[in-house]
Formats: structure tokens, sequence, C-alpha cells
């Protein structure tokens, strides 16, 4: 399929539709496409019509489809990928048509809800010929990228552990609090701090040791664990903790400490500021403020570029695999109460963090449509 032609920025755009149209994609990487170069919207796919109308208009996307369109959508020729924002356990029912018909797929995290959903996408993908990559927008990020170098210099020396707290206080009639486990803190939060433990390492956690959920009376969730706590096991007896919230003021921090040295990461997982690093070396104590990017716009261009030049992205589908693979083993321990080992994924490709960092200037979001963030702010 070929990539449209348009002026400005000097060449190829590739040509996106949205599917699913809630705050994610409206408040976070909507408006950041025109700045990319590379990108743009041509059709919208919801299943909401006020949203497609007024999105349309604002964006001058004169294509809008309902999901029972979707097929249609696929056979118009006016698209070359799809941006899937979605409800989690709705990817592979749109990634898989599209990859089977040669559009490529940037997919919110997770990639599904289970390791089979995962493994289904990466099949289309390699049945259509077409690229799938996970949105892991911290993957392009200038403060990740920097630590993730600093460590693999020998900075911090033996790795030894980490620990993450990242909380929300979400309100109770929001979507992620009323669709149990799979839009709940583990499958929405827990993705960036597993994902964090395995590019921080460069390995894969091996077992979970525990796993703790509990539903405070006053948070209004119903039969839904509100805060979960996770403790893994890496190769080489390093540990890795962290808690994930629905029902606690925000918090977004990781610290990873080795044998030399810490850093510390608050921000971490967030967008919208500059992350920040604390840094201790022996003695020494830095920090130092990144400047902040527009992070959504930044992964989407990385991904057209691949796209445009026959490039396989990073993060791939097996990437939204492996963290899968340890979302579904601490299901089981929290239903167990035990010790669950992690299906062993022999996961050979990480970041480049040179190959891979984006700096795209940040956007201010508008109005949205008919969506409400997780805090109902």
């Amino acid at each position: 399929m070929g990539i449209a032609s348009a002026l400005g920025f000097g060449g190829r755009k590739v040509r996106y539709a949205i599917v699913g149209l809630g705050d994610i994609a409206q408040e976070a990487l909507m408006p950041g496409v025109a700045h990319t170069g590379n990108s743009e919207i041509t059709a919208l796919v919801s299943g909401d019509p006020e949203k497609l109308g007024a999105l349309g208009e604002r964006y001058g996307v004169a294509d809008r489809y309902g999901y029972d369109q979707f097929p249609d959508l696929l056979r118009s020729g006016t698209i070359d990928a799809i941006y899937l924002a979605t409800p989690n356990w709705r990817h592979a029912e749109f990634a898989v048509p599209a990859l089977e018909a040669g559009i490529h797929v940037l997919c919110e995290k997770p990639l599904d809800i289970s390791a089979k959903q995962a493994r289904a996408i990466m099949a289309a993908a390699e049945r259509g010929g077409a690229k799938v990559m996970t949105a892991y927008r911290l993957h392009f990020e200038p403060a990740t990228l920097d630590a993730i170098r600093r460590i693999r210099a020998g900075e911090l020396g033996d790795l030894i552990a980490f620990n993450a707290c990242f909380t929300q206080m979400v309100d109770p009639a929001n979507h992620r609090a009323t669709n149990g486990i799979w839009a709940g803190p583990l499958f929405d939060m827990g993705a960036y701090p597993i994902n964090a433990i395995r590019y921080l390492f460069g390995a894969e956690p091996v077992e979970v040791v525990s796993a703790i959920g509990v539903r405070h009376a006053d948070a209004g969730f119903g039969d839904l664990d509100d805060t979960i706590a996770v403790m893994l096991r890496l190769p080489g007896d390093r540990l890795a903790q962290f808690t994930v919230s629905y029902y606690a003021n925000n918090v977004d921090s990781f610290i990873i400490a080795g044998t030399k040295g810490s850093i510390e990461m608050n921000p971490a997982f967030g967008f919208g500021q500059g992350l920040e690093h604390h840094r201790q070396i022996g003695e020494d104590r830095t920090h130092k403020t990144y400047k902040e990017t527009d992070q959504f716009g930044g992964e989407l261009r990385y991904f057209s570029d691949c796209i445009l030049h026959d490039r396989d992205p990073e993060p791939d589908g097996e990437e939204g695999l492996a963290d899968l693979l340890v979302i579904e083993a601490i299901v089981a321990a929290l239903r167990s109460g035990g010790r669950v080992p992690i299906e062993p994924l022999a996961r050979s490709r990480r970041i480049d963090p040179d190959a891979q960092e984006q700096t795209l200037r940040p956007v201010s979001a508008p109005d949205p449509v008919n969506a409400a963030s997780p805090t109902g702010a």
C-alpha cells in the first residue's frame, strides 16, 4: 500500500485513522500529529457520533466511521496505519483485521489483556506484512533514555533493587473503575513500572514473589482491587517492587539502586512536564530536570519513520507480549496468594537510546469532547 504524498516538511506522510476517541487520543496524541512532519490524520473511528462530528471538524477529517464500519475503512484505501486507543480488551478486535489487511498499527499499552491475544496480534502482523508497535512513549523520552545510558555505562555498578510507586485518585464513575481487573490499576498503570523494570535491568523477570490487592471501603470501586503491590525476582537475585493505585494522591516515581549508586526519577512515568533525575553516585548527589517533550508526537513520528523507511520498530509486538506475561503471572499470584513463575521469553532486542530519542516541543491540549480524564478533573 502506498504512502500518501503531502506538501510540507519535505516529503511523504503516513495516513492514520484514530480508532477510539477517548481522553488519551484527544488530549495527548491528536494535538501533536501535525508537527511530526511525517504523519497526518485522514480518518476517525468511534461509537460516538458527536465525537466524530466535532473532532472531524476540528482536525479537518471528512472520513468518519462507527466501530461497525471498521471493515469499510480497511477497504477504503485512505489510510496506511491506525493509532489504536480503544479499551484494552478491544485491541485485538481492531488490530488483527487491520494488520491482516496490511495496515500498520500503533497500539496503546497494554497490547491487549492476555498473552494469547498479544500473540494473535503479532501473528496477524506477520500474515499481513504490516508493522505493529506497542505505544510505550517513554522509549523515546530523554530522561528515561539517559537513565538507561547511565546504567549501561556502569555508573550504578551492579543493579540490586528497584522500587516504584505510581498512583492516582481515579473517579469511581470513570470506565477504568467499572470494567473489572482488565481496566484496573494493574493493566492500566502497572505496565509502566513493569516495562521500566525490564528496560532498566535489561532482563526479564523470572518470578512473581508476591502480589497483594486491597479494596478500601471508601474508594467506591466495588468489586475491584484499587491498590496492588507486587514483588518480582530477576536473574541474579535482583528484586523489583512496585505499587499501583486508583485510590491514592498522585505519586509518580521510581528508584533503582546498584552497588555504586542510584537514580530516582520523580516524576518518572507521566507526561505534560519534564521528567527528573535525582542521582547519587557514592556520596555525590545531583539533580536534573529534563526539558518537557511531546511524548505522543515523538512516538508517532518514530513509528511513521519506521513505516516510511521499512524498519522494524522498537517497542514491537513482542515487547508488549513480554509485559503481558508478567501481568498474567501477577494475576495468578493475586488469586493464589503464592509465588508464580513467569513464562520465559528470550527477549534479545532492547531500546537503542541514541536511535530512538525524540525531542518534539510540547503542544497544548484542546478541550475534550465527551471524554473524561481518569480523575474526573
